[in-house]
């Protein structure tokens, strides 16, 4: 037998027992491998769900703002967010994240992402 063949023997041994037990039981060793593939992908999950949230907060911020500018200089709120573009108080109407839609309270003067 060579050391080359010995040597894929004994990985094999090694990840036979590795395998071995009730993966049930939290800290078992399918488990550990389980819980450390999941991980980058929980965490990537976290970071996209992180980024959308920062995006429609900005997004909040400027159209606020421009809600406000707009009714100092005219006097009201406006009646929609596009007539706010055509004054251009906004550049464009923000797009909301995939699956929401922006709504705006004519009456309040106040905007809000929800989910659709």
């Amino acid at each position: 037998m060579t050391a080359f063949n010995l040597f894929f023997i004994c990985g094999g041994v090694a990840l036979l027992a590795a395998g071995c037990g009730d993966s049930s039981k939290p800290g078992t060793t399918a488990n550990t491998v389980s819980n450390v593939v999941d991980a980058p992908l929980n965490y990537i999950s976290a970071v996209g769900q992180a980024q959308k949230y920062s995006e429609k907060q900005i997004d909040l911020a400027y159209v606020n703002q421009a809600i406000q500018q707009f009714q100092a200089g005219e006097g009201r709120l406006p009646k929609d967010l596009n007539e706010m573009v055509e004054l251009h108080y906004l550049g464009k109407i923000p797009e909301a994240p995939f699956g929401y839609k922006i709504v705006y309270d004519a009456t309040a003067g106040s905007i809000k992402v929800v989910k659709q």
